[in-house]
């Protein structure tokens, strides 16, 4: 079962090294990295092309980002990654070892990390925990959780939508059965928590996630959040 990992990236010329260098020791087990650049106008793609298998060119936007990559890629099991996400050193043991656990049958399955959030904010693991917690209730995961699928239950791929293309992709997901919940944390940067605030980022994403749940433009949503959306 091979194990493609699909990282989306623009603009990460600060921190994709130490990204890619973490996923050295799954690359020598044969794990491949496919890189996903949306139009990076730093040297993002140049210090990516050593370190990975396949480094490609994808309009702008997370999704179609994703979908590029996992087109590219050759892996039956595909893994999203956040620049500023590692995964636990044995990540692809772990999914191995938990599809063989699920007893899946169809080929069609799916799953995330637990997450932990790097930093020394006191908040950080209660943020962590609330999200671990609400992913296991409702079945819906975040990119932050590293969320891995099956090439079959891919499918059509990510929505190409502004934001919240995880929680669209992790809905559509569910149809084919509840997801394999690795408690093994993935470790996320807590850079976004600390330079807009920990509790004014809690409350925006809260605020973000009701307004998508009541039908709001994700468009809309992503000017909100501060992402300026490429032009159609």
């Amino acid at each position: 079962m091979k194990l493609s990992i699909v990282m989306p990236v623009l603009n990460e010329a600060g921190s994709i090294e130490d990204a890619l260098r973490a996923l050295g020791p799954l690359r020598r087990r044969g794990v491949e990295v496919v890189v996903a650049d949306g139009g990076s106008s730093d040297a993002t793609v140049a210090l990516a092309r050593p370190l990975a298998d396949i480094v490609i060119a994808a309009p702008r936007g997370r999704g179609i980002q994703m979908n590029a990559g996992a087109a590219a890629s050759g892996g039956e099991v595909l893994l999203f990654l956040h620049a500023d996400t590692r995964l636990p050193p044995q990540a692809d043991a772990l999914i191995r070892d938990g599809f063989a656990r699920s007893g899946c049958r169809s080929g069609r399955f799916w799953g995330r990390f637990d997450i932990r959030i790097a930093g020394a904010h006191p908040l950080f693991s209660i943020i962590a925990a609330a999200m671990n917690l609400r992913s296991r209730i409702t079945g819906i995961a975040t990119g932050d959780q590293a969320i891995f699928m099956s090439r079959a239950a891919f499918g059509p791929g990510f929505p190409d939508i502004a934001l919240m293309e995880d929680i669209a992709m992790t809905k559509r997901l569910k149809r084919s059965g509840p997801p394999l919940c690795i408690a093994a944390p993935a470790v996320t940067s807590g850079r976004r928590w600390e330079k807009h605030g920990v509790m004014r980022t809690i409350l925006l994403m809260w605020w973000l996630r009701l307004a998508y749940f009541l039908g709001a433009n994700p468009t809309w949503l992503a000017r909100s959040y501060g992402y300026v959306p490429r032009q159609s």
